[in-house]
């Protein structure tokens, strides 16, 4: 059993070779990545890495400011930058257009990628949108022989049980920015409530604009059975799963219903749900059925406010929810809710680890990937050019100089362009820093490649990180002098005759960790006693600051 392993891209940037990308740039200023740049070389480095499936993000068609390229334009008063929103979606039934090298031949060349994924020994994600939809959602030729949501509703009232949407009767709609000069305003009569439950006809300027709320009524309504018709569509087209988006603004029994519908013809097929309440994770995955849930809240926010602290030492004491024992805290409230999330350091929605809004400097980023990737079984994710310690400090237009790559701009990011060259040419499966900066990596990208490639791919390999279970070694070594509760963290992973020692600094000051693996763990695990490892016995093992290393004890 491999532990899972998500390799999220943006298949707009992934291929996208423009060198000289412009701010503010139109599509045909900075061009687009297409499904044909997800090649051979692609998957198979990806298949590599350790990866078990890969999430395409921004698949759907989507509203675009674009023209060309098979683009139908959307108006430019609700579009978020000059590309759009992946999750502003015009047609649940379509794929974008500027992907395809052909845009009439879309679908057919999303097939094969499919198809090549599957053959790379890859399975597919994407994402499932059951929130809201675009501004102009099926006004914009949408596919025929599909449900259109909101096509049979009564705009009379504000609401109806039976409508898919909001309406504000007799209200025009009255969008927080100005239409561009020249282009007459957007119309939206009657107005129709914004997708961040923002039930107004007048969103603001930090409300989801571009977005209309999707209505599921009181019960099982004909809304559920349109959604339960998109994810089965795109399951009949070999898609392997579902990253639902924002499932909490989504009644729960709604998605109770369409999990088990969707299983039942798609026994294999998951579901990742983008949840932020810790408190509601046990209900997602044990009533409502969800396969894998977003540790945002728990395990991924912990481990950037104790970096955050520790990048910014000032020397003052560590506060409880600055320490590194909210590890702890977290690992103990999920329980055997563990297997069950998804851990990540990043994504499209949160800043670069190496940006200058969290990490800092991609180097740091390895004690909290050793914590993320190796403390637990459930599945970890990268986003894409993570590998070689992309920043996101690209001023890229919408998007903004905010430590992100952007999804509302078309653009180029160099170091994937670079890493790309390394899957062209192979050089990825050097283990030589300078055989990687021939292939065309700098010295920097090279080294976090290297050290983050072996990582993931352990992880994805070795069984005490796969199936094993987890021993936390802090709460018995709080008292020593050579171990800061605040500021190390470190735990064992066992399976078999096989255990791993993990220990991670996150101090700003190089560490000489001592460590004691007490009687229980011994009993616990079925560790053998040997005179060179035994309960009592110190272990000292040197860590770099900001860093981690593995140790193979047995």
């Amino acid at each position: 059993m491999q532990k899972p392993i998500i390799y999220q891209m943006l298949p707009r940037l992934w291929g996208n070779g423009k060198t000289r990308p412009k701010k503010n740039g139109s599509l045909k200023d900075n061009g687009t990545g297409k499904f044909s740049d997800i090649d051979k070389n692609s998957l198979d480095y990806i298949k590599w890495l350790g990866c078990s499936h890969i999430w395409l993000t921004g698949i759907i068609r989507h509203s675009t400011q674009a023209s060309e390229q098979g683009c139908i334009p959307s108006h430019p008063q609700f579009v978020k930058g000059k590309a759009g929103s992946p999750y502003a979606i015009c047609d649940y039934y379509d794929v974008n257009a500027y992907l395809a090298d052909n845009p009439e031949d879309r679908m057919a060349e999303f097939e094969s990628l499919i198809k090549r994924t599957h053959d790379a020994g890859l399975k597919v994600i994407i994402d499932f949108v059951p929130n809201h939809v675009s501004r102009d959602y099926g006004k914009v030729s949408p596919v025929g022989g599909h449900p259109v949501l909101g096509s049979e509703d009564d705009k009379t009232v504000h609401w109806k049980s039976e409508n898919d949407f909001f309406y504000y009767p007799g209200q025009h709609l009255v969008l927080p920015k100005e239409s561009p000069e020249g282009i007459e305003p957007y119309m939206e009569y009657p107005a129709m409530a914004t997708g961040n439950n923002c039930y107004s006809p007048a969103p603001g300027i930090n409300d989801w604009y571009e977005t209309v709320k999707i209505n599921y009524g009181d019960n099982h309504t004909a809304t559920w059975d349109k959604m339960l018709d998109i994810i089965c569509f795109w399951a009949d087209k070999g898609v392997d799963g579902f990253r639902c988006d924002m499932v909490e603004l989504v009644p729960p029994e709604f998605f109770k219903w369409l999990i088990s519908k969707a299983k039942e013809r798609y026994p294999s097929v998951i579901f990742i749900a983008e949840v932020y309440k810790k408190e509601l994770y046990g209900e997602y995955i044990r009533n409502i059925g969800f396969d894998f849930l977003y540790d945002k809240s728990g395990l991924y926010d912990t481990l950037r406010t104790v970096v955050e602290k520790n990048v910014n030492d000032n020397g003052m004491p560590v506060e409880l929810w600055q320490s590194a024992t909210g590890i702890t805290r977290n690992w103990q409230f999920l329980s055997d809710l563990q297997p069950y999330m998804l851990n990540f350091l990043e994504n499209h929605d949160e800043q670069r680890f190496g940006s200058d809004f969290f990490g800092g400097d991609p180097h740091r980023t390895f004690a909290p990937l050793y914590v993320s990737l190796y403390l637990n079984t459930a599945p970890f994710m990268i986003y894409f050019g993570e590998e070689v310690g992309e920043r996101g400090m690209d001023e890229e237009g919408f998007s903004g100089l905010d430590g992100r790559t952007t999804i509302f701009d078309w653009w180029s990011v160099g170091s994937i362009r670079r890493l790309r060259k390394i899957i062209t040419s192979g050089a990825y499966r050097s283990e030589s820093v300078n055989a990687l900066i021939k292939g065309g990596l700098k010295k920097e990208e090279a080294d976090i490649f290297l050290r983050f490639s072996k990582a993931i791919r352990f992880a994805a390999e070795d069984e005490a990180i796969a199936k094993g279970t987890t021993y936390d070694l802090c709460y018995c070594n709080m008292s020593s002098d050579g171990f800061d509760k605040n500021r190390h963290f470190a735990f064992l992973r066992d399976y078999e005759d096989h255990t791993l020692l993990v220990a991670a600094n996150f101090s700003n000051r190089d560490a000489a960790i001592k460590l004691t693996i007490p009687q229980h763990a011994f009993d616990w695990m079925g560790i053998p006693e040997t005179e060179s490892l035994h309960p009592g016995k110190i272990i000292e093992v040197t860590v770099p600051r900001m860093d981690a290393v593995l140790i193979q004890i047995i």
